[in-house]
Formats: structure tokens, C-alpha cells, sequence
């Protein structure tokens, strides 16, 4: 393939050249080095893995992930205000879809 097929509206920069310097570095920086990130989702949820792979919309492979959420419990006629309750899960494997990922943060301690 020639350079100026390759090339895309960023300058001309190869969508790698984008990967390993632009704001998806920090998915790239995952990949290489098995590091975790955290992903903020538009569902309220917060996932912590490490990712396999990822494309430009920000979908992902993610490994050993780590769901959180809270949720108000339901209360019964009378009874007082619940406090939200912290849940998770762990999911070994999974497929994320770029549009639901609002924020990735990269090792988070």
C-alpha cells in the first residue's frame, strides 16, 4: 500500500504512528506493557482490566475486568431512605463497545 493511501486526515500520520503518540496511547501503553486502566461508562459503571485490544472507536478486549457500580436498594412503606450499596463482579473476558466509554484513565493506584 503507498504512504498516501495509508495516510489519514490527521496530517498524515499512520493510524500506528496516531496509536503510539495521540490520546489512544494510553490504550496502546495497556497493550504493551499488561497494565490496567480504569473506564468510566455511560451506564454508571466502572470497569478495571487490562486490555488485549482496542481500534479507533474505543471498542476493546478487555481481561480480568472488574465491574463496579452502587444501587439504592428498594425500601418497603415507612421505612427509611437506603443507603446506596457498592456492588462488583469480576468478568474474565470481554468485548467493550467504544460508544459506551466516556473516560479511560491509565494505572490507576
Amino acid at each position: 500500500m503507498s504512504r498516501a493511501m495509508d495516510e489519514d486526515t490527521t496530517g498524515g500520520k499512520t493510524e500506528e504512528e496516531e496509536f503510539n503518540t495521540g490520546p489512544l496511547s494510553v490504550l496502546m501503553m495497556s497493550v504493551k506493557n499488561n497494565t490496567q486502566v480504569l473506564i468510566n461508562c455511560r451506564n454508571n459503571k466502572k470497569l478495571l482490566g487490562r486490555v488485549r485490544a482496542f481500534d479507533r472507536h474505543c471498542n476493546m478486549v478487555l481481561e480480568n475486568v472488574r465491574e463496579m457500580w452502587t444501587e439504592l436498594p428498594k425500601t418497603g412503606k415507612g421505612k427509611k431512605k437506603a443507603l446506596p450499596v457498592n456492588k462488583d463482579r469480576f468478568i474474565s473476558k470481554m468485548f467493550l463497545r467504544g460508544d459506551s466509554v466516556i473516560i479511560v484513565l491509565r494505572n490507576p493506584k
